[in-house]
């Protein structure tokens, strides 16, 4: 019998608890590894996102591969998608989509955690690749373009500034 895209699955239910031993900060920004590429058949991935009080995620940055779904579990996720400036509050969903220059941080002044859907399914591995090498800037740049990801690092300051956010050192 030949498996179709539209059939489930196959494999015994899986428990996935809330807090696990595959995680890593990156001062400010956390990453939970939930669901890999490979229990979805690479068709999408999840991660959990703890953010610390007004702390941005990332310099500005553009993924030509993945869409990414973030759900907020608690706290205000601020995104800045495009020229748009969104904020978004528990049980809310922002869409950042491939083909778009996006950032997000934690708009507020208590820790915010969101639930990341990322599709297709890959680039959580960016995320333990960049967590090996966290410090090096030209490791980092590396792997973004393995990853087919843009990083903008220059424009940091201005986001810090714009929004009273901090971001660790490189």
């Amino acid at each position: 019998m030949t498996k179709t895209s539209n059939e489930p699955v196959a494999g015994a239910p899986t428990v996935i608890p809330p807090h696990g031993p595959d995680s890593f900060d990156f001062g400010g920004l956390g990453v939970e590894w939930k669901l890999d590429g490979k229990e979805s058949e690479g068709r999408f991935s999840i991660v959990h996102h703890p953010i610390a009080p007004r702390a941005l995620a990332a310099p500005l940055h553009y993924h030509h591969n993945e869409d990414e779904y973030s759900y907020v579990l608690e706290g205000r996720l601020g995104a800045l998608l495009g020229d748009d400036v969104v904020t978004a509050g528990p049980g809310n969903w922002v869409l950042k989509p491939r083909g778009q220059w996006h950032t997000f941080w934690n708009a507020g002044d208590t820790p915010c955690r969101i639930i990341e859907v990322i599709s297709p399914a890959g680039f959580e591995n960016y995320f333990r690749e960049i967590s090996e090498a966290w410090g090096d800037v030209e490791a980092l740049m590396r792997i973004s373009a393995k990853y087919s990801l843009e990083m903008d690092l220059e424009s940091v300051p201005g986001l810090c500034q714009r929004f009273g956010l901090s971001f660790p050192e490189l």
